[in-house]
């Protein structure tokens, strides 16, 4: 009878080892809100659902209140097994999450839709930014990751522009997300072009595509003569672009990439 039993909590335990990483994983921590299974071998009046409370604590029958929150599922069978040897002769107890509430994750900005979102998964930084939607009026080059009052990530535009998933890390509950608003995100185009305007800013983007979208140059255009104007902060720069080396002597280095908030600016030649 002795080796049935522990053939059958042997079982047990390896039914539950297959329970998802998000209920059961040793690396889960327990959180206000989460509701939870507590199951005793063989004592049915102890094994109960249990909610954790705003004060973080669960009650069980005949042991009271316990501390659950900041706990993972296995700590938390360990507290239980130690507070039941008093009542149960060897206790096995188990501990199962069934409802995540505590997992959330806080974002806001200009730049996005302000939201909450479950974490009902482990999820990284990369996959959080997939699911949040529309960030195209988002400066990701100034966002943030805030964790316990401490920046512990700044710039997304790496990972999440250029695919660098080395800079990616792994979410936590309660992290904050902060994306705020890109301020100047088109690109003006003027002088001697066919169809001076403002062009929206996209990952890129050079002086040549620039110029092409505002209806090329026309027949009085300097095309060694095109500068772009650049503010950064209270900085301010000038750049000379020779397009007529890059199309007639193919010197890229001439094409520049843009950045939002650049005026590029054709000059008229002397005729």
């Amino acid at each position: 009878m002795r080796r049935m039993r522990k053939a059958i909590v042997a079982f047990l335990a390896f039914a539950l080892s297959l329970v998802p990483f998000a209920a059961s994983g040793a690396d889960y921590m327990i959180g206000d809100g989460d509701t939870l299974t507590i199951s005793v071998w063989g004592v049915k009046e102890l094994s109960v659902p249990a909610k954790v409370r705003p004060d973080g604590k669960i009650t069980i029958p005949a042991v009271g209140d316990v501390v659950a929150t900041g706990l993972t599922p296995v700590q938390l069978q360990e507290v239980l097994t130690e507070r039941l040897k008093t009542i149960v002769k060897n206790p096995t107890v188990n501990v199962i999450v069934e409802g995540i509430n505590n997992s959330k994750v806080y974002i806001f900005g200009g730049g996005i839709k302000p939201g909450v979102l479950d974490l009902t998964k482990r999820t990284t930084l990369l996959q959080l930014l997939c699911q949040i939607g529309e960030s195209k009026g988002a400066d990701l080059k100034k966002a943030y990751l805030l964790r316990n009052g401490e920046k512990v990530k700044q710039d997304f535009h790496n990972l999440f522009v250029k695919g660098n998933t080395a800079e990616d890390i792994v979410i936590e509950p309660n992290d904050i997300v902060y994306m705020p608003a890109l301020l100047e995100k088109n690109i003006y185009v003027v002088g001697a072009v066919n169809a001076p305007k403002f062009i929206e800013y996209r990952e890129g983007i050079t002086v040549m595509e620039a110029v092409l979208e505002a209806g090329g140059f026309t027949k009085f255009a300097s095309q060694n003569g095109v500068t772009v104007f650049r503010k950064d902060g209270e900085k301010r720069s000038s750049l000379l672009a020779r397009m007529e080396d890059l199309t007639r002597k193919g010197d890229l280095s001439q094409n520049i990439l843009l950045k939002p908030g650049d005026y590029v600016v054709v000059k008229e030649g002397l005729f």
